[in-house]
């Protein structure tokens, strides 16, 4: 009991320790994490002090997008095809050594066999160089060259279709933020129609069941409002997922300036989509990589000549001999050797043949999907530019009615405030600027897209 009232002091020094220990490394832990969120924290508000123009949009999601890093990676492994096909010029050199021993009989000098024990060590050393390869080596360089020109084509593609995915999606924005405004225009209107009907039942000149009509107007008009502004939302998120960004919250973009661009003909388009886009420069690059790729494969038919150098020494004891010193016999025995290997080849079991065929099909599989390339590209081309027409004859149409729309609808909201309409027709007509107002935004944009897209097509990310 003794040994044990004095152990207590001690276990309780320790345990208060063992506390202030974990105390102090869970408050470190604290402080790290509040240290990292308020670094993201301040990232994300110096990304979001400020709406994103469209411009800042395409070249943050061209340079963030885990595709266009994926493809980077690939011209990375591109550029290292080109080194490992460098490094094939250059010689190989080795060098061995070896020790054995024997125990028991064993060959005398004099052809017979006697029971002695001998060890043995030899080392050498050699050197290849491949003097001709077949042009091998110098068609495979080339195809590692072509195969990186492809990489970076191909990645430049991908970063056009993104480009391509935020202008569409960042107009979308736009869009729902104009539908937004009109509904909260007639929120707005419907606002202002219950305010005066109150007035007008407090003074007694109409009754309270107008009051309930127009309270229920206005309240499918907030509604309005509010899925319009869900929309907005939505839309922004969608956006801000494209841009790889931590959170939508807070972020925003600039409004377009620009009047009513021209529409560039088909034709026109798809002559500089053919020298530009990166998607037909990247299939025209692998039919350049598999017609090299033939050239490669018909190396096998070619002989190949080699020249290979050398030296090396050894040292040989029997036992129960006087046997020469260890560098003695190092000096002695050292050899050097100089020689060409020449390799024809006869009769591979038509393996090179049937590279040579590999190649070519993949030679015509490369030019159809080419001409795939070029004949969607055409189409697609046509239709954005028959989409844009149409939608720049809806919107010059819809900008027209809109101001007969406006003017009928002042002319039935005066009627009705001098009690000459019903208000069926004053709604009637304030849902007719609407749907017009909407029609008039969803021709304007989709005119904007589809023009986009063409000028996209024309230019690429210029």
């Amino acid at each position: 009991m003794v040994f044990l009232c004095r152990l207590n002091p001690v276990t309780s020094t320790l345990r208060l320790l063992s506390e202030a220990v974990l105390l102090r490394n869970k408050n470190m832990k604290t402080l790290y994490k509040t240290l990292i969120a308020l670094t993201l924290i301040a990232q994300t508000a110096d990304a979001f002090a400020e709406a994103w123009s469209l411009d800042s949009c395409v070249s943050h999601a061209v340079t963030r997008n885990i595709s266009v890093l994926q493809q980077e990676l690939r011209i990375k492994e591109g550029e290292q095809g080109i080194t490992e096909a460098k490094d094939r010029f250059l010689p190989s050199l080795e060098a061995s050594a070896s020790q054995n021993f024997n125990f028991g009989r064993g060959l005398t000098a004099q052809n017979t066999y006697a029971d002695r024990n001998t060890s043995q060590f030899g080392w050498n050393a050699g050197m290849s160089l491949p003097l001709f390869q077949g042009l091998a080596e110098y068609r495979n360089l080339k195809v590692s060259r072509l195969v990186l020109k492809q990489y970076i084509y191909e990645t430049e593609a991908t970063k056009d279709n993104i480009a391509l995915n935020v202008i569409s999606q960042y107009l979308q924005v736009l869009y729902c933020k104009e539908v937004a405004q009109s509904a909260r225009s007639q929120a707005e209107l419907s606002a202002f129609e219950v305010e005066r009907q109150k007035a007008l039942i407090e003074a007694g000149k109409v009754a309270e069941a107008s009051l309930y009509d127009m309270e229920a107007v206005a309240a499918q008009d907030r509604l309005q409002v509010v899925t319009a502004d869900n929309d907005t939302k939505t839309a922004l998120v969608n956006l801000a997922s494209l841009l790889q960004l931590p959170s939508a919250e807070g972020f925003d973009i600039k409004p377009l300036q620009q009047g009513e661009p021209s529409i560039p003909t088909p034709d026109y388009v798809y002559a500089e989509a053919m020298r530009c886009n990166n998607s037909i420069l990247g299939a025209r690059q692998a039919v350049n990589v598999a017609t090299e790729r033939i050239s490669y494969a018909k190396s096998g038919y070619i002989p190949t000549l080699r020249f290979n150098a050398g030296l090396g020494s050894s040292y040989y004891r029997l036992g129960g001999f006087d046997n020469d010193s260890f560098k003695a016999q190092m000096k002695h025995n050292f050899a050097t050797y100089l020689g060409f290997s020449l390799s024809i080849p006869i009769f591979d079991g038509f393996n090179t043949r049937n590279s040579v065929r590999r190649a070519k099909l993949q030679q015509t599989s490369a030019k159809l999907d080419l001409d795939q390339k070029q004949y969607d590209l055409y189409k697609n081309i046509q239709l954005a530019y028959y989409q844009a027409t149409g939608a720049r004859e809806r919107y010059l149409t819809s900008q027209e009615t809109l101001e007969k729309t406006k003017l009928s609808f002042d002319s039935t909201r005066e009627r009705f405030n001098l009690g000459r309409a019903t208000q069926a027709d004053y709604e009637q007509a304030k849902n007719n600027l609407f749907r017009t107002e909407i029609t008039r935004i969803q021709a304007h944009y989709e005119y904007l897209i589809r023009h986009r897209i063409l000028l996209f097509y024309a230019n690429a990310r210029k």
